[in-house]
């Protein structure tokens, strides 16, 4: 499908870059990840060569990008924790913007053909009732999302200035992990449902908070739509593939078009695990909007993408054998507090 495609995935020691690299690698790219192991781990690097650095590093990014004649770049390395962001903005602006900025400039310059940016759900801020589809109004209520609508807004004009192709991928809420357990989400300092939820199950974390149960939903607590780590790789793969078939310009929403309450994804876990969870109530989280669902028939109409994993409870089943593999693989000691 790629065969002979040199591809520079940047963040691909991650949790979303490193199923990205592997279905890269699966698909005939030849593959090097480019990550500074800031919340990346080297084990989960299958396959491709791991260049240990800074994107923001300009030096070494010239000399990579110049040396190694990439034919596109698959760009993933980002902070990504909403609240975090609300306390640091600063810090949100230099990584995902102003560092992206820096990317797209060089791999112009080094003559990169083809970019594939991953994006947010946040870009979107608050929506209005029902789905979001890709031509909602931009308006970020945190500074993950407008940090990430200015990448976005970057990459069109650096594109377009520099003849390159591009696609970007807002991503909905991503969980799961890969069906073999070969690798998944090790994100330190987690604060993504499922995750933390599996943590609790396993008693590493002494209780599960629910941020928020009065928002305007049918329990109180946040909707989100849920997508399958696998099921965005392969939408990286088919986005990737379609720029290098001519297409010029794609930006869409990746999720399932529906979405769970933070109290139906807690009821999953328990099934799944078998598990009571310590679950405790508190106040709402700065910067979380009460709903996000994605409109996804563009992104199966434009790339023929069909999700195999569109199954909330598939997505827990997946995510804790991974969950259960990462605990036993390395034997981290329950937390008392």
């Amino acid at each position: 499908m790629l065969c002979g495609l040199r591809v520079l995935v940047t963040g691909g020691a991650g949790y979303v870059g490193s199923h990205v690299a592997l279905r890269l690698l699966e698909a005939g790219a030849e593959v090097v990840v480019l990550d500074d192991l800031s919340t990346g781990h080297p084990w989960a690097v299958l396959g491709a060569p791991l260049v240990v650095a800074d994107v923001g590093d300009r030096k070494r990014l010239r000399a990579l990008l110049q040396s190694g004649r990439f034919d596109a770049l698959v760009h993933l390395a980002a902070r990504i924790w909403v609240g975090e962001s609300v306390r640091d903005p600063d810090g949100y602006y230099l990584a995902n913007a102003a560092r992206a900025f820096l990317l797209f400039g060089e791999a112009a310059r080094a003559g990169v053909r083809c970019v594939v940016h991953s994006s947010t759900a946040a870009v979107y801020g608050e929506p209005a009732d029902g789905p979001l589809d890709e031509e909602a109004p931009l308006l970020p209520i945190n500074p993950y999302g407008a940090s990430k609508m200015m990448a976005e807004r970057a990459l069109a004009d650096i594109a377009r200035a520099h003849g390159q192709r591009y696609a970007i991928l807002r991503y909905f809420n991503v969980a799961g992990a890969d069906p073999e357990a070969r690798i998944g989400e090790a994100t330190p300092n987690n604060t993504h449902l499922i995750k933390v939820a599996l943590e609790a199950a396993l008693g590493l974390r002494p209780e599960l908070a629910i941020h928020g149960t009065d928002y305007p939903t049918p329990d109180g607590t946040c909707i989100r739509d849920y997508i399958h780590v696998e099921d965005l790789a392969a939408a990286h793969v088919l986005a990737l593939r379609a720029l290098a078939e001519g297409e010029r310009r794609l930006v869409l929403n990746c999720g399932y078009g529906r979405g769970f309450s933070v109290r139906e994804v807690v009821d999953m876990v328990e099934r799944v695990t078998g598990r009571r969870l310590p679950v405790v109530e508190g106040p709402r989280r700065a910067g979380d909007p009460a709903v996000l669902v994605a409109a996804c028939q563009r992104i199966r109409d434009r790339l023929g993408w069909r999700p195999r994993f569109d199954d909330l409870a598939v997505i827990v089943a997946t995510a804790w054998r991974w969950e259960q593999r990462l605990q036993a693989r390395f034997g981290r000691r329950r937390r008392t507090r």
